[in-house]
């Protein structure tokens, strides 16, 4: 075990050790999770910006520290197993194959929307490939989500057209342009469509993901590991639990 996984493990000990020690009811009582894994694949492509990925990636694959429901969190590509090059030059490897019908959230993140003469959003809007892959993949029991300037290619899918939404604030005039109803929140939430801000929105989306889809204590239990507090207003069109 590297120091890394150590001292996730040790905070995930804690953090669970002290609501156990605090909880009126035995453990014994407490309802067991599903055991079919959280499926979470997040949208990898030429020109994504690092921490567009990187933190989804991180806090969705941590809450599996705080839930007895295995998390299986995995980068894909609508290009087919690879590697890409991130917006900084970084490269990542072990990129699998396009597979949103395995999915239960697909995250799709942002990158190069200011630069359209690089690799980014706008040259995979342009390509097409990525837009139109996006525009298949809606069915029951997806959650497509996005961040930052990722929500412009759920745009160029047709995915957020009258439906309430938001992006980076320099691309909420275009978003609103193509119809989106774009709300003045940190995370949007209208069910199976879920888009948050700016660059570091990336770890409110995620935190809020885990918060709907494994519960309240796991959430609060994974900030404390990341020390980090979900920040800004979630806008939610769903009923509360």
């Amino acid at each position: 075990m590297n120091r890394r996984q150590l001292l996730r493990a040790t905070t995930a000990f804690g953090a669970t050790g002290a609501m156990s020690a605090t909880s009126a009811a035995p453990a014994s009582s407490a309802t067991p999770g599903p055991s079919r894994p959280l499926r979470a694949h997040v949208v990898m492509f030429d020109g994504v910006e690092e921490l567009d990925f990187a933190a989804p990636y991180e806090v969705l694959s941590a809450s599996g520290f705080f839930t007895t429901r295995p998390v299986d969190v995995r980068y894909v590509s609508a290009t087919g197993a690879r590697t890409v090059t991130a917006a900084y030059g970084t490269a990542v490897r072990g990129i699998r194959p396009w597979a949103p019908d395995e999915a239960d959230l697909l995250v799709v993140p942002g990158g190069g929307y200011a630069r359209r003469d690089s690799p980014g959003v706008w040259a995979e809007i342009d390509r097409g490939t990525l837009p139109r892959a996006l525009a298949a993949v809606p069915r029951p029991g997806l959650t497509v989500a996005a961040l930052c300037t990722g929500v412009m290619l759920l745009s160029a899918a047709d995915l957020t057209k009258g439906r309430p939404c938001t992006t980076h604030h320099k691309a909420k005039p275009d978003l609103a342009q193509q119809g989106g109803l774009v709300k003045d929140a940190r995370v949007v939430d209208d069910g199976d469509l879920v888009t948050a801000g700016g660059v570091t929105s990336g770890l409110d989306l995620a935190l809020w993901l885990v918060r709907r889809e494994l519960g309240a204590e796991q959430a609060t239990n994974l900030e404390a590991m990341l020390e980090y507090e979900a920040r800004g207003t979630v806008w939610t069109s769903r009923s509360p639990r």
